[in-house]
């Protein structure tokens, strides 16, 4: 899982200020590539990967903020990018949160939010940059989806519900683009170590670890070099795909 796809290419990661968005950005500047770190909220914590995507041989790097839950913002995403003459050939929808809590207690602002993040936002970013990769005849689009996308879990049923939307929205866009050069995956962690899981209780971890076969959680760099490779030239052939990445864990 090594290689990219030539480089150097444009590649743009939404959630790249943190955990598994800032893995994958790092990972594609170490290819040499130019990258476009989108982030919500914290300019801090996106200024360090910034830095740390150049000192790991990224050429140029683009800092863009927009609000995903909103179609406007991530249009002006777009359009900021056009500005600068950049147009990403490697698309990776990392962004989201996770939402606790039984049915019962998720509110419809928690639902739609769930479903605005991890869908919506990814049927918006597809819709804006597709063409351009169809015209191109080349393109990557990977999801950052989830475990609980495929089996569901309780107390998590509207971020399982956008996962699983996710997974099918991936699966139907794959056979639309396939014409077009364009391949379109979903990776699907399961536990990953991240600030997500480090939130849990340390006897909520524990329990957890217990579940996993390999004894360990993932870590986001072993997401992003599957990412990588999903873009790479030798994964032409794989396309429509949900690539779970679980330590052995609920399959």
């Amino acid at each position: 899982m090594g290689e990219t796809s030539p480089s150097p290419r444009t590649v743009l990661v939404t959630g790249a200020s943190r955990g598994i968005g800032a893995a994958v950005a790092l990972r594609f500047a170490s290819e040499g590539n130019r990258i476009v770190l989108h982030y919500g909220a914290s300019q801090a914590a996106a200024e360090a990967v910034q830095r740390q995507c150049l000192d790991a041989g990224a050429p140029e790097v683009l800092r863009i903020r927009a609000d995903l839950l909103d179609g406007h913002s991530i249009a002006g995403l777009k359009e900021e990018l056009d500005r600068k003459g950049w147009s990403p050939s490697i698309l990776v929808h990392s962004a989201g949160t996770a939402h606790y809590g039984l049915l019962d207690e998720t509110e419809e602002e928690d639902w739609h939010a769930q479903l605005q993040i991890h869908l919506t936002a990814a049927y918006r970013l597809a819709k804006l940059f597709g063409p351009r990769l169809s015209w191109e005849r080349w393109g990557r689009i990977i999801h950052i989806s989830s475990v609980w996308g495929s089996v569901g879990a309780a107390g998590e049923v509207a971020y399982s519900a956008a996962k699983g939307g996710l997974n099918s929205f991936t699966k139907a866009l794959a056979k639309e683009l396939a014409p077009f050069g364009i391949t379109v995956n979903a990776v699907a962690p399961g536990a990953v170590d991240t600030d997500m899981m480090r939130s849990l209780s340390a006897e909520d971890r524990s329990e957890l670890l217990e579940e996993i076969p390999l004894g360990r959680f993932a870590r986001p760099e072993e997401v992003a070099e599957l990412v990588a490779f999903l873009a790479s030239e030798r994964a032409d052939y794989i396309t429509g795909q949900i690539v779970e990445l679980t330590g052995g864990w609920r399959i």
